[in-house]
């Protein structure tokens, strides 16, 4: 709800990489896409002074002054009933504007109500069935509230009505490998095959982004849940994430998992160098928890003779 946008081209950039929905810029003389465009720069105006009092007063409560929670969500409310009103008269007077309906089901997304958001995401897709944002929206929805299985078929119809956009992927990976009973009686597949598929979608959104590091690591964490360990595609996974890693803090993350891996795979070695290389003090509880960690899986296996891993 306070995520904020100072220009059509900044909302359009902004909200399209967090869910997809693309709102290209338009001719600045048409009257209806004016008035839209103002009517978004009036929604980012009020979430950046909702943004303030919030600050403002979380400042303030660290001194004892301030308003009361109820107080302060009344003036919020209150704002937002602005915004909300500007969007129900614009859409009376447009009622067929596909990128109205969806600016306002985003906007009550945003702000927690989703119910409503769906019914304008459904009239934007109504009027506009071509635009693949809508349908991405939509399924984010289902695959929230149910029937997960319009989820499904919905990443399907907004990857192929623009194939070269990531976040479908991404959006759909995740849908899939959160709801595996679902996926297998919806694609008729075993849990195997369901994982291959989440997979197989996480790759293709990193084919499109490949500098993704928090796409790279939800791929790279999703071997968690996969049994039995596909030993050399996580390690290739990790690897690939380390190399994305941007700073020392990023990197550090990643030698956390790798280390984590490498314990369980046995290979001592490899574990220790990561632990040894996570210095951070954010990441130090669980460092000495890993190292805890290896020192059991140690002992164990010199109680078994079982040899060390390279």
């Amino acid at each position: 709800m306070l995520a904020t946008n100072s220009t059509v081209v900044a909302i359009s950039n902004q909200v399209q990489a967090a869910t997809g929905i693309s709102l290209p810029v338009v001719d600045p003389n048409d009257p209806t896409e004016k008035a839209l465009h103002q009517l978004m720069l009036d929604d980012d105006a009020a979430m950046d002074e909702i943004t303030g009092w919030i600050h403002e007063n979380q400042a303030y409560a660290k001194n004892g002054a301030g308003e009361t929670k109820q107080e302060l969500n009344k003036r919020i409310h209150a704002r937002l009933d602005v915004v909300r009103k500007e969007y129900q008269d614009f859409l009376q007077k447009n009622t067929n504007s596909a990128r109205g309906h969806l600016a306002f089901g985003t906007f009550l997304n945003d702000i927690g109500e989703e119910d409503g958001g769906a019914v304008e995401y459904e009239k934007s897709k109504d009027i506009d069935p071509g635009n693949p944002a809508v349908w991405n929206n939509l399924a984010n929805y289902y695959g929230e509230f149910s029937p997960v299985t319009n989820a499904f078929a919905y990443y399907a119809k907004a990857i192929e009505l623009n194939p070269a956009e990531p976040v479908y992927y991404q959006n759909f990976a995740t849908t899939v490998y959160l709801f595996r009973r679902d996926a297998t009686n919806f694609y008729n597949i075993n849990e195997s095959q369901v994982f291959d598929k989440a997979l197989g979608l996480y790759r293709q959104a990193m084919q499109l982004a490949p500098n993704d590091l928090p796409l790279a690591t939800d791929y790279a964490q999703s071997y968690y849940e996969i049994k039995p360990w596909r030993t050399n595609d996580i390690l290739l996974a990790c690897t690939n994430a380390l190399n994305i890693a941007q700073d020392e803090n990023e990197r550090e993350g990643i030698y956390v998992h790798l280390a984590r891996w490498n314990i369980t795979f046995g290979r001592w070695t490899a574990a220790q160098a990561h632990l040894e290389a996570i210095t951070n003090a954010a990441f130090a509880d669980m460092r000495k928890r890993l190292e805890r960690n290896l020192a059991e899986k140690q002992h164990e296996a010199a109680a078994t003779n079982a040899p060390a891993k390279s």
